[in-house]
């Protein structure tokens, strides 16, 4: 952290705004992404950046991060122009940023993560016990309690988050961005972060704070801009606004439309376990009926996600049983999941959900190409009516179904992995922290889309960190809690506090 400190003087020994945008635009073939914008960051701010996917944040952080080369207007550092041509021109001026989808090497230990690129080495050889050692000295002086000699693919995703933000705090960064930095931390783990943001934040360093969590945004931030439609739309001062405002200057939309819940009549049992354990779990007994959302809530680990894997095939179940629609049936595989009418939109979308170097029409039809071939050979006109039906209801933002995947913003991409399942007609659907990363806007559309389900007869198990998620919209609330099942509720039946305790233990 000594380097940190060192940097962090000098930025906040500077007069006047350590970075400025003047007229800054970018264009890509088609798109306007980012319209021009003047904004200026202060030195040792906590500065919120807001808007739905695809209002230009992506496209922000590219820009300022030297990924992406600007189409007008002018980077202004410590009072000098400069290129922002490239990353390395970007990591040299102290500008890093810590990245939603954690960009590290899983088949490295925690300590080469942290100082990748910058090895400790002698006469070329490694000195992996001094770099272990020194890591370990970086992440208990940063509060985050994890073994620097651990492989990093053994820890949890929100694990790796932290050290991601460890490694880029310890390289003299002077301005660093934070994208959707929370996404799979517990809540013990964001506190680290948050203390570790306001150290930051006491040593000078500028943090700017992309979040879609507006309870995270007045917790932390000085100040918030929003983005909308690639326009930047106004900046407030965080004790001077509210989150009705900085709602309806993101979609023009009220809050109280963004949790809405439809009632449906509760129809027979789809899917029911009994005392059934498996990897990670033991002894989970409940019921989703047709027309009913069953909520998960727990920690990350606490074993909501390796229940429904084992549901769903992908890894054996030890004892109990699994009822499909009343009869007993064993689960062997995923393929017999999804025979029975199950489907899995996963914890990490990128990772498990999608192809991302296949096109969107692609992904929307994987599940479904049996019924788009006519003989030995596809048939394009389903094949391209089918992905495009899905484009057009889900309001998928994309420039056609040709386009990547990985072109796509996160909250899109998340709609692709939503939309090829229903082109499978399944009738119980699981959804993996479905919310992870996206808009408020699109939050909705998904919620919509839970609707729009439950009304055609399917059942939902929702899996999610987000207490006000899960809590609005099941019917039925199940609490985890190291690998087991220790309440469940009706719909609003036990008080926040209540399940939060129940979660954690305490």
């Amino acid at each position: 952290m000594a380097t940190a400190l060192k940097l962090s003087a000098t930025a906040r020994a500077f007069d006047g705004p350590i970075l400025e945008l003047r007229g800054l635009e970018k264009r890509y073939t088609g798109t306007h992404a980012l319209k021009p914008a003047d904004l200026a960051f202060e030195a040792g701010e906590i500065h919120a950046i807001i808007g739905e996917n695809g209002a230009g944040k992506s496209t922000l952080i590219k820009l300022l991060t030297g990924v992406t080369p600007r189409s007008g207007g002018e980077i202004i550092w410590k009072g000098k122009p400069t290129d922002l041509s490239t990353p390395h021109e970007a990591i040299g001026l102290g500008i890093n940023a810590v990245h939603q989808e954690v960009v590290l090497c899983p088949h490295l230990s925690v300590a080469a993560n942290i100082f990748l690129g910058d090895e400790n080495t002698s006469h070329g050889i490694l000195r992996a016990r001094t770099m272990v050692r020194d890591a370990q000295k970086i992440l208990d002086d940063l509060g985050f309690a994890l073994p620097a000699g651990a492989m990093l693919s053994s820890l949890t995703i929100g694990q790796q988050q932290l050290i991601a933000t460890a490694r880029a705090a310890t390289r003299g960064t002077q301005f660093l961005i934070f994208d959707e930095p929370t996404a799979y931390l517990t809540r013990q783990e964001a506190a680290q972060l948050f203390a570790l943001i306001r150290r930051l934040k006491s040593e000078g360093v500028t943090c700017v704070y992309i979040s879609h969590r507006m309870e995270e945004i007045f917790e932390l931030a000085d100040r918030v801009s929003v983005l909308r439609d690639g326009t930047l739309v106004g900046t407030r001062l965080v004790g001077e606004t509210n989150e009705q405002e900085l709602i309806s200057l993101m979609i023009n939309r009220s809050i109280d439309q963004i949790y809405h819940k439809d009632s449906f009549q509760i129809g027979a049992p789809i899917l029911e376990t009994r005392k059934l354990s498996g990897k990670g779990f033991a002894d989970v007994s409940l019921t989703v009926h047709a027309g009913e959302i069953v909520g998960l809530y727990g920690l990350i680990g606490a074993g909501r996600s390796e229940f429904v894997t084992g549901v769903y095939g992908r890894y054996p179940t030890t004892s109990g049983d699994i009822l499909w629609q009343d009869k007993p049936v064993r689960i062997n595989s995923e393929r017999d999941a999804i025979r029975l009418g199950m489907a899995l939109a996963p914890e990490s979308r990128r990772d498990q959900g999608l192809c991302l170097n296949l096109s969107v029409g692609l992904n929307l039809n994987l599940p479904i190409f049996d019924r788009l071939t006519r003989g030995l050979t596809i048939n394009g006109k389903l094949e391209h009516d089918a992905a495009d039906q899905q484009i057009s209801d889900l309001r998928i933002k994309t420039n056609g179904r040709n386009a990547l995947a990985l072109s796509l913003s996160g909250g899109n991409q998340q709609k692709i992995v939503i939309g090829k399942w229903l082109n499978h007609g399944a009738k119980l659907f699981i959804f993996d922290e479905p919310t992870v990363g996206v808009d408020v806007g699109t939050k909705a559309e998904i919620y919509r889309l839970f609707s729009r389900l439950l009304a055609g007869g399917a059942g939902i198990i929702l899996i999610s960190s987000y207490l006000p998620e899960v809590y609005e919209l099941s019917d039925q609330l199940h609490v985890f809690r190291a690998g087991r099942q220790v309440s469940s509720h009706g719909h609003k039946a036990a008080s926040h506090e209540q399940i939060l305790t129940e979660a954690i233990g305490v």
